[in-house]
């Protein structure tokens, strides 16, 4: 048995100051439009101070909880049967900005398809730990391993592209074929899924009006700077009006209704355009400093199913903040994806700051280095 050891101070500390930082900046970029259109400038402040406060103490619980508890089959099956429920019911439930997307709870509402993603990790860090044991079948077999292993996770992710958020539903399965192949997936496999990806990707882009207007926005920025690639202009302006320094807190421009809901997924640039390139850099520092020691506990896990636990989790974070930052510097197709601990959005906070928590719970039970 490893030995106990404290938590990772760098990761903990590197995950509280982006919270602080985007508690800030979700005050600054919203303050101006919410008293326009709620009458009280702290209306999206106090939610998500709200959902910081639901997200931090599940956070300090599952950092003090025994991480194996996550481990058994029944915690496993409840989790994916737990998603699949709440993404059918979300059908059922009335439009909210014409997507399925949200369980309202009062004032207070929440999607399932975050709360999914760490299910399909849980389930995933259970059942590959398994197949790869000495005992089991090995992770290429195609009826043993790959089939239900994959299975549950495109049917979640068909799910989520039905409401339909294509973003959320690719990230489902990067996260589960990084995992897959950090377990020991043949390249072949890879290589198949590629191929038939890359097709599927583009199919579900033409059929969807919408994505395929961002996609030739994307690739012909210019051919419509007030249409579809508005956002992204307006994104970059405010990126490229920042300077060294920014223009001072509070004081941007571009989340007076040039940024639409410059709070959420555009976050970044309003950082950069009040606090600056220094302040973009402070921010690219504490998500590579999460990064980094969400990395090292991978390496340093105890057992299999701490490896790939802490695997999904460092996927989901890092590839969601990568995919972030290249929509907002236009290096990929506009995609309403947050930026991690930064972005106002309940349930993402809510999941990222769990995931921490395990994180946090196996990084005590890892050799010290």
């Amino acid at each position: 048995m490893p030995k106990s050891v404290e938590p990772d101070r760098w990761l903990f500390g590197a995950t509280v100051a982006l919270c602080l930082i985007g508690t800030i900046m979700v005050f600054s970029a919203s303050a101006i439009t919410s008293r326009i259109r709620f009458g009280n400038p702290y209306f999206f402040l106090t939610r998500e101070l709200a959902w910081l406060a639901i997200g931090g103490v599940g956070m300090l619980v599952l950092a003090r909880m025994d991480y194996r508890i996550l481990r058994r089959p029944l915690v496993a099956y409840a989790g994916m049967a737990a998603s699949l429920v709440l993404l059918v019911a979300v059908f059922a439930l009335d439009k909210s900005h014409l997507t399925h997307r949200w369980i309202r709870i009062g004032s207070l509402g929440f999607q399932p398809a975050e709360f999914a993603k760490l299910a399909v990790i849980f389930y995933l860090a259970w059942f590959l730990e398994l197949r790869s044991s000495p005992q089991g079948p090995g992770i290429n077999d195609p009826l043993r391993s790959l089939l239900p292993g994959f299975a549950p996770v495109f049917l979640i992710a068909g799910l989520v592209l039905l409401e339909p958020d294509m973003g959320t539903a690719a990230e489902l399965v990067l996260i589960a074929l990084v995992m897959f192949f950090v377990a020991g997936l043949s390249w072949r496999w890879v290589a198949a899924a590629i191929a038939v990806g890359i097709p599927a990707l583009f199919l579900a882009i033409r059929m969807a009006p919408y994505r395929y207007e961002r996609l030739k926005a994307f690739l012909h920025p210019s051919a419509n700077p007030q249409g579809h690639s508005f956002q992204l202009f307006q994104s970059l302006i405010g990126v490229g009006s920042g300077g060294i320094f920014g223009v001072g807190l509070m004081e941007g421009r571009q989340k007076l209704f040039y940024l639409p809901d410059a709070h959420t997924d555009f976050i970044f640039s309003v950082i950069v355009e009040e606090l600056g390139l220094i302040g973009g850099i402070v921010v690219l520092l504490l998500l590579a400093i999460y990064a980094w020691r969400a990395v090292r506990v991978v390496w340093n896990s105890p057992d299999g199913f701490g490896r790939m636990a802490a695997l999904g989790i460092t996927a989901m974070v890092a590839g969601q903040a990568l995919i972030n930052l290249s929509v907002v510097l236009g290096m990929v197709p506009t995609k309403g994806i947050p930026l991690p601990f930064v972005s106002y959005g309940g349930s993402s906070l809510v999941v990222m700051l769990l995931g921490t928590g395990v994180l946090l719970n196996i990084s005590q039970q890892a050799s010290p280095q």
